[in-house]
């Protein structure tokens, strides 16, 4: 355990003071190996025992992160959105992520009610000429910590794309539930569970009703597919830059996925990919074990393909990029008598384009 209990009362006070003194020299000497071997950014809120002093690690393959605590929130997400999406034909665009960095490093990756007037703030100083982000940020120790994390979380859900034939420039990931379908939801990610062992839950769980269509929050290629005994039937998609693992699980008994989808199959942000069910807790394919029909979904970063399955996985929160993604929720319709929904607008992401020529894929249509 981390937390030290109290010495006795009593004749070895003595021995007490000089074992304190031994120990905080050990200590000392610990914490300059640490340092030696380890860039830190300042620890987060909530961090469950493993702190962002863990982050970043020298190793044999050079510097990549370890750790991230995504806490930024969706009022957060919001603003420095619409600064980006406002500003993208001036003469100083500002980049919402990097806004969202700047005050991640000044504050240690705590957003509160604050963090808006403080997106405002800097946006103005950036729009009106007074300063660069370069000069705002050259003193800031850790802020290439959090723009490389951010941009990890957010980096492939802004940008410009085609919907309806149109060239627009925004958002362009999307809510996993489809539109005109209620769901409910709360935070719940690192509570417990129990089913085959302890562990934390590293997902985010959205109520429905069976059969509610699924979306492709972002755009990407399907790298796992199929039953999984906690997940039940789910879809694991990996964004094109591989930094970005989105795990769907628990989808609907007998017909869990969106017809033609396949391991390797190219999907476009909005696609349908699937249906909410509440498969999963079985060895057994096909069971419906778990007890409240829902969507659990996922985010995993990847900054080095070790950390892709096991002790080093980094799942981030999903809780405010679910209330921030509830404004672009993709609107769909059923596919004749069938149990099939698909996208009423199609979308064409540059992103999934150049994925598909540089694989030689043919052009795929929309689910």
């Amino acid at each position: 355990m981390r937390h030290n209990r109290g010495w006795e009362r009593g004749w070895g006070k003595a021995v007490v003071r000089t074992g304190a003194l031994v120990l905080l020299v050990l200590g000392c000497v610990c914490m300059a190996g640490e340092l030696l071997g380890k860039r830190q950014p300042p620890d987060g809120p909530e961090s469950g025992g493993r702190t962002n002093g863990q982050a970043v690690e020298v190793t044999s393959d050079g510097n990549y992160i370890k750790w991230v605590e995504f806490h930024v929130t969706s009022e957060a997400m919001g603003a420095a959105y619409d600064l980006d999406v406002d500003s993208y034909r001036d003469e100083v665009h500002v980049n919402w992520i990097e806004l969202l960095a700047y005050v991640g490093a000044k504050t240690g990756g705590k957003f509160d009610k604050n963090s808006v007037r403080k997106i405002e703030e800097v946006a103005e100083k950036l729009k009106s000429g007074d300063s660069t982000m370069e000069e705002l940020t050259k003193d800031m120790e850790y802020y290439d910590y959090y723009l490389e994390a951010y941009t990890a979380v957010l980096g492939g859900m802004m940008g410009e794309f085609t919907l309806d034939g149109k060239r627009v420039y925004g958002l362009k990931a999307f809510s996993p539930i489809a539109k005109g379908f209620d769901y409910s939801h709360y935070d719940d990610f690192g509570s417990s569970r129990s089913y085959g062992y302890a562990r934390p839950h590293l997902g985010h769980d959205m109520m429905g009703q069976i059969g509610t269509p699924i979306i492709a929050v972002e755009s990407g290629y399907v790298e796992a597919l199929g039953w999984n005994q906690y997940g039940g039937w789910r879809i694991g998609i990996r964004s094109f830059d591989r930094k970005r693992y989105y795990y769907y699980a628990h989808l609907r008994q007998n017909y869990p996925y969106a017809e033609g989808l396949a391991e390797g199959s190219v999907v476009t942000a909005g696609d349908v990919i699937g249906y909410m069910g509440h498969t999963g807790y079985s060895t057994t394919e096909n069971v419906n074990n778990i007890k409240t029909v829902h969507l659990h979904w996922g985010l995993q970063l990847i900054f080095d393909e070790s950390q892709k399955e096991g002790n080093n996985e980094i799942w981030v929160d999903c809780y405010e990029l679910s209330k921030f993604l509830y404004k672009n929720r993709c609107e769909v319709e059923k596919v004749g008598d069938s149990r099939e929904w698909r996208r009423v607008l199609p979308m064409t992401d540059p992103a999934a384009d150049a994925y598909m020529e540089k694989t030689k894929m043919p052009p795929q249509q929309n689910h």
